[in-house]
């Protein structure tokens, strides 16, 4: 049954306080900590959290096309330090620490302006982060960072998430939100997690796709991750171990809406990856995903009051850093619950 502007059937959207729209990882952690706060809650979510643009994602906690960095940094080290505890049981939660570099793309060696993007407040908080040596970059590459970071198994993550929000009390019903208002009917307090689908949804015409393409392949031994940062162009190269097979990626092509894996771009993305891992270059392929990321010019963390009078917090457009932003973003949503909670008539 789908959520639609009519009357019919709202009352049973959700009889808990509060109604999360979204199964992926914003919107199941931010679920959890509402949940783990003593709320009553409930997920709507049109997708399975597998089938979700979360469950394709690489993994690694670290701040990737997401504005404004200093809230997303101050996300993102929240999120850290969760993983890393997560990381002592990798198996039930998905999560592990794993050193790896990150290299610096087109920064000329003695320009302090081609340097600054933005992350030092990151550098400086992550436990260990160094700067990478020469010999620890790959040709071409001026600088870069050595850290060991949380690198998550997206589809094992989501089932633990699942698994704790039950735990504390919250459900998960698949069903199609159609109409913030209809849900806000039938609960004290919405949640917008919904991504990409918030173009839509509220509508919001900023939110928009940047397709990532990758490539798993059979890991001829490749233990620690390695990136490259650059967050204006295209295309990516990265490699990531997961359980599951080495992830290669990538690509970020904005407004691209297209879920279907290019032949052409994953030729590329193994080579790109082979010419820093040769050995990839004979790597069996395992599968190829693309998934959407929901970009928007800066992350909309806020409240709002709906045509109806309840309360909606809205929490979307993480863009590249799902999974990297979610504990922090999903802090301020306990939050601004409990503020609208606290007070309903309040404009």
């Amino acid at each position: 049954m789908a959520i639609d502007t009519g009357d019919a059937g709202a009352g049973d959207v959700c009889a808990g306080d509060v109604c999360v729209i979204g199964g992926g990882v914003i919107g199941l952690t931010s679920t959890v900590a509402l949940a783990e706060d003593g709320h009553r809650v409930r997920v709507l979510s049109r997708d399975a959290a597998g089938e979700t643009t979360s469950a394709v994602a690489g993994g690694l906690c670290w701040p990737y096309r997401i504005q404004p960095y200093e809230q997303a940094v101050r996300w993102a080290v929240r999120s850290f330090h969760v993983l890393a505890g997560l990381a002592r049981n990798p198996e039930e939660t998905g999560a592990r620490m794993v050193t790896g570099t990150m290299a610096r793309a087109h920064v000329t060696a003695g320009r302090p302006e081609d340097t600054d993007d933005g992350l030092a407040s990151w550098y400086a908080a992550v436990p260990g982060m160094r700067p990478a040596r020469a010999d620890e970059l790959p040709e071409g590459y001026a600088s870069g960072w050595r850290a060991r970071t949380p690198l998550v198994d997206m589809p094992a993550h989501l089932r633990y998430l699942e698994g704790r929000l039950t735990a504390a009390g919250g459900s998960i019903e698949r069903d199609e939100v159609r109409s913030l208002e209809a849900a806000g009917r039938a609960a004290d307090v919405v949640v917008n997690c919904s991504g990409l689908g918030a173009h839509v949804l509220v509508p919001d015409p900023d939110v928009h796709p940047v397709q990532g393409q990758l490539v798993i392949v059979a890991n001829p031994g490749i233990e620690e991750w390695y990136g490259t940062a650059d967050p204006g162009a295209t295309e990516t190269t990265y490699a990531l171990p997961q359980p599951y097979g080495l992830v290669l990626g990538g690509t970020a092509r904005a407004h691209a809406w297209s879920r279907e894996p290019d032949p052409a771009v994953a030729e590329g993305i193994v080579a790109r990856c082979a010419r820093r891992f040769p050995e990839l270059a004979r790597a069996r392929i395992l599968a190829h995903r693309v998934g959407l990321r929901p970009a928007r010019s800066a992350v909309r963390l806020e409240a709002e009051r709906l045509p109806g009078g309840t309360r909606c917090i809205h929490n979307y457009g993480h863009g590249g850093a799902g999974v990297t932003a979610a504990w922090g973003c999903a802090d301020e949503v306990v939050g601004l619950v409990r503020e609208a909670l606290e007070a309903p008539e309040a404009d």
